[in-house]
């Protein structure tokens, strides 16, 4: 696969300081830069990686067939990593100081065990380049809605470029090989798998006829078509302008807008109760901070004998709490305020604010690995597409950093997707 903007062909230049300042400027950090250097040198040592300098040489001796890491300008690149850490490395492949002929397989490889990026004895380095997220950026409400439309609003037609006639932007649930248990994904196959998985997380809310429901995170409408086809009545809670326009349009196009009714409105400020309340993907939105209010609101909202349905990303617990608090580059410049929740902490938050328990857990990581490589691959072939929408090359290459690094983390099992079932007790 070659890479949107590929800087292998020509020097990668021209970076905007005006929308990208961080991008365009190369800190001076000598001694940063220095340590840097030796802490490549043993990545590429410890995972295997072929470190490979202008004209081909090797940083260290590293087998042919190794994940490459291929370094157009090494003095920027480790510049970046010095002052910067990890959201160094993310900008330095925005500005083009790297590529790698299969990015994914390089990420999959440095994310197999990230606590030995740093030397045992030396993880007091970390306060050289660990940020804490910007006050502006937590999940406060007024926070929360521009966050929200930082990602969501980007364009409509930008997100139809690689998502599927579904306008799911989130796991599907693929047909599996009955002799591996392997996804069986290719694009054909991905509107049936959304639809898989949505129809699951319904029926674990036990949505039918007659049924009130709660979406928390409306996406581009395909959750509350597919229950409003059910027979129930949805109410779905949006924050972002673009996401709003289009899943009205699309309800009312399916004949559906007596059933289904989309709101612009932060999910703490939900009303009326429901037999079920579903939300796929949005809790990861909402910010550790803010999982008592979250959870509290749909204790509220939530009728007698309901049921919650939600699908999450989430972390091994120990990474979760690890990373609490750290400004990482997806959140500087994919999810502001965001937090990828542990399974353990969404169960403990639900038992200390609300009247809610977890009673069912079902996971499907390698499906989501699965999903996202289908929407690379697509959106790396749109090139020309993305760029008549006014998204220049650093745009580009983010978004494909993006998509490789998250394909990367469930392929590694360091991220995992599951569909979680809160009753209140007794309730089942």
């Amino acid at each position: 696969m070659t890479s949107v903007a590929d800087p292998t062909t020509a020097p990668f230049r021209g970076v905007d300081p005006a929308r990208w300042p961080d991008v365009a400027r190369v800190p001076v950090a000598p001694l940063r830069a220095a340590v840097a250097a030796k802490l490549l040198a043993r990545l590429s040592r410890r995972f295997g990686v072929r470190v490979e300098l202008p004209g081909g040489q090797l940083l260290v001796a590293a087998p042919a067939n190794a994940p490459v890491l291929r370094l157009h300008r090494p003095q920027d690149f480790l510049r970046r990593i010095g002052a910067g850490g990890l959201i160094g490395f993310g900008e330095s492949y925005q500005a083009g100081d790297w590529d790698s002929p299969d990015l994914v397989a390089l990420l999959t490889a440095l994310a197999v065990d990230p606590a030995a990026w740093v030397p045992p004895g030396t993880a007091w380095l970390r306060r050289l380049y660990v940020q804490r997220p910007p006050a502006t950026e937590r999940g406060g409400a007024q926070h929360t809605r521009r966050n929200i439309q930082r990602h969501y609003d980007l364009s409509n037609e930008l997100f139809a470029l690689f998502l599927d006639r579904t306008m799911s932007y989130s796991s599907a649930l693929f047909p599996t090989d009955l002799a591996s248990g392997a996804p069986l994904a290719d694009w054909a196959a991905l509107p049936g798998a959304q639809h898989r998985k949505i129809d699951r997380l319904l029926d674990l809310a036990r949505v039918g006829p007659g049924r009130t429901v709660l979406e928390i995170g409306t996406g581009w409408g395909e959750l509350a078509l597919r229950a409003a086809r059910r027979g129930a009545r949805v109410v779905s809670l949006t924050l972002s302008a673009e996401q709003l326009d289009l899943a009205r349009r699309r309800i009312a196009e399916a004949g559906l807008a007596d059933r289904a009714e989309v709101r612009l409105c932060d999910y703490r400020s939900a009303e009326g109760s429901y037999d079920a309340v579903v939300s796929v993907e949005m809790i990861e939105a909402v910010g550790r901070a803010y999982w008592p209010a979250y959870f509290a609101t749909l204790d509220r909202v939530l009728a007698p004998g309901g049921r919650v349905a939600l699908q999450s990303i989430t972390m091994p617990h120990r990474r979760m709490l690890a990373t609490t608090d750290t400004y990482t580059w997806i959140l500087k410049y994919i999810f502001p305020g965001g937090q990828i929740p542990s399974t353990e902490g969404l169960a403990q938050a639900a038992a200390r604010h609300s009247g809610l328990r977890l009673t069912a857990d079902r996971g499907y990581g390698g499906h989501y690995a699965e999903t996202l490589r289908l929407w690379r691959e697509r959106f790396t072939t749109r090139t020309e597409e993305v760029t008549a929408l006014g998204f220049d090359p650093v745009f580009q290459r983010m978004w494909e950093l993006y998509l490789a690094y998250s394909e990367a983390g469930f392929r590694t099992g360091y991220l995992d997707v599951r569909q979680l079932l809160l009753t209140r007790e007794g309730g089942r």
